[in-house]
């Protein structure tokens, strides 16, 4: 049997789940497999750069997105338009169904690993005689909590309020506070019913798992032990955790601007004093929002350094703006970066001691990756889960929100963070941060994730492949 493997990786669009992806083809791409990572031509040269050794094994397969009535021309990520104009996204990504087939039918690949959004590929896969693995960036308990395909499909009436979501469900053993605060689940309801698309979020997630022939999960069996269990358990198919998949730079010794000016600014500042402020590519607070932080930067009285993004995308109209005079109250003491910064270099720097993030898992491994304290603050999609999860574990800190519609204070905001960063109870979660370290960035442990789930994909390709 040939031991190598070609595999596609067709991630969904936006670069939460690209870089998860890529990582995962990194390790893969060591051990002499090749890669196909198919995505768009813009979003393929945002990425990252390769390392040079692994460029020879890992091949970029640019499809170009079709138009779509609606999504603005070069928006191909999340990033680059607003929430509701996400659905219109979806719509050109379920275009790509015949390119992507023309380029399986051509390239013959073993396996295929794909993301929650193309419901119509797995049929199309087998078809063509390629094994499927639904590769999962959402962890193990967000996966749990969302339960089985039926229930994804909508076939089982287990869910059909928003409050059903604030509970936990039947098929988890034991008690867990893993579950969405009304204002999370209401904040995405549109996922749970259709869209431009006439197909739910939910019903593309179910359908991906269902007629996948494995699963493979961003988890390890020592971090959820119990949360991989319920998921196979659910699925009734293999589950594979592939390890935390913590992002690894390829530094070209190259400088930016920004980076000059942050390391200069940040070289200034106390050991482990600084804030630093940032919600990802896809979380926008509100005007509100945007607001009491703010303020409650300002009245926390500690150094920050905030990352500041005013819309999503260029048509984006909603532009959001910090309060009157904010940059020159808080001159000296605070920074405000409103271009890309290189988030790895500024959470490895000895300065910064806290991170004011929206839970998104891969800003996560990252902050625990240089032992950075979690203040965490929800706006979209899987973070909420996240958040319980980080909270039931005691590695992270939600600030307090009304429960109806998730209005926080600048207060509020201030109190979080000062426990957080100088009060002796918040010593409980710095302290639990450098325990776990060691599971999400072990790279022995990552490495046997990998050689684990490649066993597995080399000892079940097709026969005729072989």
């Amino acid at each position: 049997m040939d031991s190598k493997l070609h595999l596609v990786m067709f991630p969904w669009l936006a670069f939460g789940h690209m870089i998860p992806y890529l990582e995962l083809a990194k390790l893969i791409a060591r051990k002499g497999h090749r890669i196909s990572f198919v995505s768009t031509p813009r979003n393929i040269d945002r990425l990252p750069k390769l390392p040079p050794n692994l460029e020879p094994l890992i091949t970029f397969v640019k499809l170009p997105l079709p138009h779509v009535q609606n999504l603005p021309q070069n928006a191909e990520a999340t990033t680059d338009v607003p929430y509701d104009v996400v659905p219109f996204l979806k719509l050109a990504y379920d275009g790509l169904q015949e390119p992507l087939i023309r380029f399986l039918e051509s390239s013959d690949p073993d396996w295929i690993l794909y993301d929650f959004a193309p419901y119509w590929l797995p049929p199309i896969a087998s078809k063509l005689g390629i094994k499927t693995a639904f590769y999962s960036i959402f962890t193990a308990s967000c996966l749990g909590f969302l339960g089985p395909p039926s229930v994804l499909m909508g076939d089982d009436e287990v869910r059909k309020t928003p409050e059903s979501f604030t509970v936990s469900a039947p098929w988890v053993p034991f008690p867990t506070t893993v579950a969405s605060r009304y204002f999370e689940i209401m904040r995405v309801a549109d996922s749970i019913s259709p869209d431009s698309t006439d197909v739910t979020d939910m019903y593309r997630f179910g359908a991906c798992i269902k007629y996948a022939d494995i699963v493979a999960v961003r988890s390890c069996s020592e971090f959820e032990p119990e949360w991989l269990q319920v998921v196979e358990n659910i699925y009734e198919k293999p589950v594979f955790p592939v390890g935390q998949l913590p992002t690894t730079a390829y530094d070209t010794g190259e400088e930016t601007d920004t980076w000059r000016l942050t390391k200069s600014w940040l070289d200034k500042q106390i050991e482990g004093s600084v804030v630093y402020v940032a919600f990802g590519s896809e979380a926008k607070p509100s005007q509100e929002e945007l607001t009491e932080i703010a303020h409650g930067l300002e009245k926390s009285e500690l150094p920050f350094f905030w990352v500041f993004r005013n819309r999503r995308g260029p048509c984006d109209k909603e532009v959001i703006e910090l309060p009157e005079g904010f940059e020159k109250r808080t001159k000296g003491r605070g920074l405000v970066c409103t271009s890309w910064a290189p988030q790895l270099k500024i959470l490895a720097h000895d300065s910064v001691g806290g991170f004011l993030t929206h839970s998104g898992w891969s800003s996560v491994v990252e902050a625990i990756q240089y032992e950075k304290s979690l203040i965490l603050l929800t706006f979209l999609s899987d973070q909420g889960l996240n958040a319980r999860v980080l909270e039931e574990k005691n590695m992270g800190y939600s600030i307090p929100r009304n429960e109806r519609d998730g209005s926080f204070t600048s207060d509020s905001v201030a109190e979080s963070i000062r426990l957080f960063m100088v009060k002796e109870e918040g010593k409980i979660y710095r302290e639990k941060i450098k325990e776990v370290k060691e599971l999400f960035v072990n790279k022995d442990r990552q490495y046997k994730y990998v050689d684990i789930f490649l066993h597995y994909l080399i000892t079940h390709k097709v026969a005729s492949k072989e």
